[in-house]
């Protein structure tokens, strides 16, 4: 008998845990991972590249245009844009303070969602972004809001960068996060809200594994009652 393969969607705002909270439900699960931040960021990405005016009319164009792709190689999930390897690159400063801009936009949402849906329409993955659940598949099996302090989503942030190597600043990361949750839920298009039907989890002071074996528990109900 096979196992019924469902939908996770993974939502929440920035520095909530959701990518790798969502790396690894899909590895334990032996699902497919799609990280869709790193989608939004790869068109953020190429519109700088192309040195491009961050308008509506031009970042639509780019999506449009584009062709984004993950990869599992070397123990971790790659991003490729247009088939060059871009998993670093999308993570710059200057990407992370224009993403916000350019993920807002109705045109580059509409790009992202058709790539987003026709990744996931045979089942079998885990999806995490900001409306998964609202938007992109509202029909998800199993759907997770996570959410956690401003305090603990900068302290996770600064230290990620500085294991990276980057520049980071603690106050001036807490500041940017804040900003970005005002943009995220009050955008007009697909703003950063919970699924009426999603399980909302607060992460703050949980550790990853806490929140994993979380998931992983409601995903095995689901999958078990096939």
């Amino acid at each position: 008998m096979t196992l019924k393969k469902i939908i996770i969607a993974i939502d929440g705002p920035a520095g909530a845990g959701k990518s790798t909270i969502a790396k690894k439900v899909a590895a334990s699960l032996g699902y497919a991972y799609i990280d869709t931040g790193a989608m939004y960021r790869a068109v953020t990405l190429s519109c700088l590249t192309a040195g491009l005016s961050l308008t509506e009319s031009a970042a639509t164009q780019m999506a449009q245009g584009i062709k984004i792709s993950f990869r599992y190689e070397d123990g971790r999930n790659q991003v490729y844009l247009n088939d060059h390897e871009v998993t670093d690159a999308i993570r710059s400063l200057e990407v992370s303070r224009n993403v916000s801009q350019v993920s807002a936009y109705g045109g580059v949402r509409t790009a992202m969602v058709a790539q987003q849906r026709k990744m996931g329409k045979n089942g079998g993955i885990v999806m995490d972004g900001r409306d998964i659940g609202t938007v992109v598949l509202p029909d998800a099996e199993l759907k997770i809001f996570l959410i956690a302090s401003v305090d603990e989503r900068a302290e996770r942030r600064y230290k990620e960068n500085i294991e990276k190597g980057i520049p980071a600043d603690l106050e001036t990361l807490k500041k940017e996060i804040a900003e970005r949750d005002y943009k995220d839920s009050h955008r007009e298009v697909s703003p950063l809200k919970p699924a009426e039907d999603a399980i909302t989890f607060d992460t703050t002071g949980v550790s990853i594994e806490g929140v994993v074996e979380f998931i992983q528990e409601k995903a095995k109900k689901i999958i078990d009652k096939g």
